[in-house]
């Protein structure tokens, strides 16, 4: 096990193009989304104005109500002609159009957009005098520190590069040493099943800590994240949900000659747990049968976990039940992969 742990550290390590992408995905991942959500990208919805010179455009001398002129959640886009705006329009590059007229406010939205929809009450709330709503509304302050969706993001970027390496990095990998005549040769050795795949999950699960490290440190210095819980125990959930992935991988390797046909399972494995395990956006309110799926994913538990930890600053005993989940589901695998596995079929 030890000389099958050290071989596979030294091909990982001496494959420079794949360490680096390892390291380098991440974190160009999280330093995009910072970027496009920093505070000077806060733009979130679209409204088009016609008739104006897109490159002679004022904002402060369009004829649209001042409220929208001056949101920092609405970018405002020029055009020179109606048709031109209805094009972007019909194709949702703009949420909702207005003519630029001394009269009557007159938009256009598609019915098929959801952010049309918003933008009409934006859009009708603007021509409301504020003193309208001073008596019969009242805004209230969350209390607390508010989480940027940065701090909220960066767990999932995480995750889903441990997933990749994970599944791709042994799943595909041992298909692979399979196809080449490696495992026939190792057959003739003493080594067991068990202890090739044992060699295989310490060495990949150490590497994924390293590399996780090192991208956690280097977008660190850069976004400077909210870390409200302990590095130990985040330390303790990320060890366990590599493991589990992993092991996941392990499944996947046990048979198979066929790199295509592998590379097609991973990638359906992977994308609906991108989706549904929440690395980019939340599934609260989704369908109950979305959810229900959400659960039997490992990627759902430890996402969850290490958010609780980073974000809420919990502690191992209130993630115990995701820790369980996670160690209960590596053994699950192991055991299949260990059981199911075959050195040349």
């Amino acid at each position: 096990m030890w000389a099958l742990f050290m071989a596979r550290n030294f091909e990982f390590i001496r494959d420079r193009a794949g360490f680096g992408w390892n390291i380098l995905f991440p974190f160009l991942i999280v330093a995009g989304f910072g970027l496009m959500f920093s505070s000077d990208s806060k733009s979130e919805f679209k409204l088009g104005v016609f008739p104006v010179k897109p490159d002679q455009m004022a904002i402060q001398d369009l004829k649209i109500p001042e409220k929208l002129k001056t949101s920092d959640y609405i970018k405002i886009v020029g055009f020179e002609t109606r048709d031109d705006a209805m094009d972007r329009l019909l194709h949702h590059k703009v949420d909702i159009v207005l003519e630029n007229t001394d009269s009557k406010t007159r938009y256009w939205i598609s019915d098929s957009s959801p952010k049309g929809y918003v933008m009409e009450k934006v859009v009708k709330e603007s021509i409301i005098p504020d003193k309208m709503f001073a008596s019969r509304i009242i805004k209230q302050q969350i209390n607390g520190e508010q989480i940027r969706y940065i701090d909220w993001l960066f767990p999932g970027i995480i995750g889903m590069n441990i997933m990749f390496s994970s599944l791709f990095g042994v799943g595909y990998v041992i298909v692979r040493y399979r196809r080449n005549g490696v495992l026939k040769r190792l057959k003739a050795t003493p080594v067991t099943a068990f202890e090739y795949l044992g060699a295989q999950l310490i060495s990949r699960v150490m590497i994924l800590l390293a590399t996780s490290f090192v991208v956690w440190f280097g977008c660190d210095l850069i976004f400077s994240f909210n870390m409200h819980g302990s590095y130990f125990d985040a330390f303790v959930v990320f060890f366990a949900g590599s493991t589990c992935l992993v092991c996941l991988g392990l499944v996947l390797a046990c048979r198979g000659t066929n790199e295509e046909l592998t590379n097609g399972f991973i990638n359906f494995i992977c994308w609906p747990m991108m989706f549904l395990s929440e690395v980019w956006f939340s599934i609260e309110g989704a369908s109950s049968w979305v959810q229900n799926v959400a659960k039997i994913l490992p990627l759902t538990y430890f996402l969850s976990a290490v958010r609780k930890i980073i974000n809420d600053g919990a502690v191992l005993s209130d993630v115990s039940a995701e820790i369980a989940i996670l160690c209960a589901m590596s053994l699950l695998f192991l055991s299949i992969g260990s059981l199911l596995f075959s050195w040349t079929k």
